[in-house]
């Protein structure tokens, strides 16, 4: 008996010694921060000097911030310009690749190659196609008799030009998602559908949206957890301008707490920014049990 309980103590500690680098870096790193952001909600710090208590001062200036509020709402128009057309074309891609065609492999890789690259760098050629005077998608505009357009210079084009990029860099992620979704339907409903009679967009419409929407429903959390920490895009190829028409809420907390060095207000915008993502996210899980088919 005491051997037996010997060596289960003995278990509990080897097991507690390989998830202790895990534990510790989740403390440190994911939990400790929390916290700390918490804190800093109702505190002021430079990097420099101690965290001094402040009350409710960084709510009130950040929700008396005009430039706060614009960076939500470009913030969702990111979201909804950049999650629709991803999932369209995401999806249009799975079902044309869906098949045995030649040099398959070839297309795949072609289209998950923006995900296994930086984004910074990504960020960095597209600058260069979208340049007003040497810019690749000018020039070809120019060539074809078109206007040139102020990709970066405009406020709604400078949006369009940073949804048209983040639609390209997720696009081949998502890609990989509904072409394993599409694997899994069982190819036996297909069959008694062409039995039936039915033609390819009743199949599409009636069998492979439907038994997708679990996929569907992953790929839209993602997206909008994606869209919402948007930074790299729209600090890279506009540093948020023009009229801060492509500040985006993480680019604010940014600003705000390594420029600045306010970080109390930038803690305030980060918790605004997670309840956001949070309460959206909430929403979608109680409309997916109406709209999700989960027998797949």
């Amino acid at each position: 008996m005491k051997s037996a309980k010997r060596l289960k103590k003995s278990e509990n500690l080897w097991g507690f010694a390989f998830i202790l680098p895990q534990l510790t870096g989740l403390i440190l790193f994911t939990i400790g921060p929390v916290f700390a952001t918490f804190y800093l909600c109702f505190a002021e710090w430079d990097f420099i000097n101690p965290p001094k208590f402040v009350g409710g001062l960084n709510f009130s200036v950040i929700f008396g911030d005009p430039v706060f509020y614009k960076s939500i709402i470009n913030t969702f128009i990111f979201a909804g310009g950049t999650i629709p057309l991803t999932i369209i074309i995401s999806l249009f891609l799975a079902v044309l690749t869906n098949r045995k065609i030649a040099c398959l492999s070839i297309y795949r890789t072609a289209y998950f190659l923006p995900m296994v690259t930086s984004s910074v760098s990504i960020a960095l050629v597209w600058y260069w196609l979208y340049a007003p005077d040497f810019g690749l998608i000018n020039l070809l505009l120019a060539k074809i008799g078109l206007p040139e357009l102020p990709w970066l210079a405009d406020t709604w084009w400078a949006r369009i030009a940073i949804i048209i990029m983040s639609v390209w860099l997720q696009m081949g992620y998502n890609y990989i998602i509904f072409l394993s979704g599409l694997k899994n339907i069982p190819r036996i409903y297909y069959e008694a559908a062409e039995i039936d009679g039915a033609n390819k967009f009743q199949i599409f419409f009636k069998i492979t949206l439907p038994m997708l929407s679990p996929v569907t429903f992953f790929v839209v959390i993602t997206l909008l957890i994606s869209t919402f920490n948007m930074f790299n895009e729209s600090y890279i190829l506009t540093r948020g301008g023009p009229a801060y028409a492509t500040y985006t809420l993480v680019m604010y907390v940014f600003f705000r707490a390594f420029q600045l060095f306010r970080m109390g207000e930038a803690a305030v915008a980060s918790l605004v920014l997670f309840a956001l993502v949070g309460v959206i996210t909430m929403i979608q899980f109680r409309l997916s049990r109406r709209m999700v088919n989960y027998d797949v």
